[in-house]
């Protein structure tokens, strides 16, 4: 049974599929998901710390240089 982003059991046919969206939508089973790892936190809390370090001026030099790498 292939598995999805988090791990969970999916159906591989569409039929299969579309009847567990069902039930998922009517409450006749739980989807559970998995808590986020180390990693995912830290990197959030990281973002953060860095975004309220750098001051509006270098917040946008960066956006103009990511944007300029995008579409050269």
């Amino acid at each position: 049974m292939p598995r999805g982003p988090q791990g969970q059991k999916r159906p591989a046919d569409s039929i299969g599929c579309a009847v567990m969206v069902g039930r998922i939508a009517t409450g006749e089973i739980e989807e559970t998901l998995k808590e986020p790892s180390g990693k995912v936190r830290s990197g959030k809390a990281g973002s953060k710390a860095r975004a309220e370090k750098l001051s509006q001026e270098a917040r946008s030099a960066i956006a103009k240089k990511a944007a300029a790498a995008r579409w050269g």
